[in-house]
């Protein structure tokens, strides 16, 4: 999914999930393809970057693949960004989303952000910025 497309789909994610008081898109700034979410008081900032799927070409887009959706459940605001992210998305049920990974959880790793891996074998980067 292209990084602007997946960011406006992530704000109006963000928009219908509990606990969040406020979504705004950063234009302009030092990030592409930015977002704000207040949530739980709490204000984060997260960038999409995207990959395109293999052979796929920037001119058109590559299309959606549907399967089961990832088991996620919703994790508490207060809690790590990412994991509370991945959450929110894993609970929407996306059915064109194959998995997703959470960076912090990963061994030696403490940056936060995500990998969702799309079903088409595009993938979108959420950083925490």
């Amino acid at each position: 999914m292209r990084p602007a497309d997946y960011r406006d789909h992530l704000v109006d994610l963000l928009k219908n999930t509990p606990d969040v008081q406020k979504v705004d898109v950063l234009e302009g700034g030092p990030y592409p393809y930015a977002l704000a979410a207040t949530a739980g008081g709490r204000e984060q900032r997260w960038q999409v970057i995207g990959q395109l799927a293999d052979g796929a070409k920037h001119g058109s887009a590559t299309p959606a693949v549907e399967g089961q959706p990832p088991a996620f459940k919703m994790a508490p605001v207060g809690g790590a960004p990412d994991v509370w992210l991945a959450g929110v998305i894993g609970a929407a049920e996306p059915a064109d989303t194959e998995r997703i990974e959470v960076w912090s959880t990963r061994e030696g790793k403490k940056d936060p952000g995500l990998t969702v891996h799309f079903r088409n074998g595009e993938r979108a980067f959420l950083r925490l910025v």
